[in-house]
């Protein structure tokens, strides 16, 4: 795998929505009361499982590209950037409108971006916006564009709904409740990213390089539909955390200052709890620089690290001249890590 490095790519701006319906885990428990008498299982398993106490869902009427847009007009307000200078949009969302259009023709025509703006959807699970900031950043470096737009929007409500409503049935069976705990993991949240040129940036959040990998004969261990995601959870976090065990001595090898000593912050997806445990021994990650917010946020996909990124700014945990590292695992399997200096 050859890495890739970015001549003069920056992040312009990042910018955030959250829902504002909070469902808690004990909520969402008590409505299972039968399946997991049945598992032998007791109350707070689920946040006893994975640290997340609450997730949030949009309201039943907001789709994806709702939420993106969103987003997206946030971001182009704050930052100042002209919607006429976006060259390219991406969406990243899992969640979906529909099978087609993409999600980001929909954000493009909310927007009223010029013509001229392509837009088209990046898929690769949680995954998907790194895949993206990496795309654009080429075709900037490339010359092709001066400033993209990345979106994200994710619904979890519907496939969480619509787990519940399975898994509350007299004759839901224990084996039902164990495929499909990841579900109750899941949250919403939307988000949008201005990558740009980078001697056109007025805050120079760099984008120095990224690497990545895949191990694709893992590739059915998490297989999700509108309805319904069935994952071996505790195999995807045993070959996923082996996977980002290779692609973290890829990019020491290849990115420079990439070591735990000279990285101030670890901005990653973020599963449960016990996978960040096991990936910080794997790996010999400090603990105390993650900033993360799975307790209160579940597991949010493609949307983690971008919104991760955005409120470790504001909240002052990464300052100009930090160098920081973004960390994707993505179901596939494939695991990106990104060198960011702030």
């Amino acid at each position: 795998m050859i890495p890739l490095f970015f001549n003069d790519v920056a992040i312009e701006a990042v910018e955030y929505v959250l829902p504002e319906t909070v469902v808690t885990s004990s909520e969402i428990e008590s409505r299972l009361v039968n399946v997991l008498s049945k598992a032998g299982m007791k109350p707070g398993i689920l946040q006893g499982l994975t640290g997340i106490r609450e997730r949030r869902f949009w309201n039943p009427d907001q789709q994806a590209s709702d939420v993106a847009t969103l987003a997206a007009e946030k971001v182009l307000s704050r930052s100042g950037i002209s919607r006429d200078a976006i060259g390219i949009l991406i969406s990243t969302s899992v969640s979906k409108d529909y099978i087609e259009p993409s999600v980001a023709s929909l954000v493009h025509g909310n927007l009223r971006l010029s013509s001229q703006c392509q837009s088209y959807d990046i898929g690769n699970a949680c995954l998907g916006f790194m895949n993206a900031m990496a795309s654009v950043g080429l075709m900037i470096d490339a010359g092709f564009v001066d400033y993209g737009l990345i979106v994200d929007g994710e619904n979890s409500r519907i496939v969480v709904e619509a787990t519940l409503d399975r898994l509350c049935r007299p004759d839901a069976a224990p084996t039902e409740f164990r495929d499909e705990f990841a579900t109750l993991t899941l949250g919403s949240g939307a988000v949008a990213m201005i990558v740009c040129k980078g001697k056109l940036s007025t805050r120079s959040h760099r984008i120095n390089g990224a690497v990545t990998l895949s191990s694709t004969e893992h590739s059915r261990l998490c297989l999700g539909q509108p309805d319904q995601m069935i994952a071996d959870a505790s195999k995807v976090m045993l070959f996923g955390v082996a996977l980002a065990r290779k692609t973290w001595d890829l990019a020491c090898e290849s990115l420079a200052h990439w070591s735990d000593e000279e990285i101030d912050t670890y901005i990653p997806h973020q599963v449960s709890q016990r996978n960040m445990d096991v990936l910080n021994e794997k790996l010999g990650l400090s603990p105390e620089k993650h900033h993360l917010n799975f307790p209160t946020l579940g597991n949010i996909g493609p949307a983690a690290v971008p919104i991760t990124l955005a409120q470790a700014d504001e909240s002052g945990r990464i300052r100009p001249g930090n160098h920081v590292a973004l960390m994707g695992i993505g179901s596939g399997l494939n695991c990106s890590m990104m060198s960011v200096t702030w």
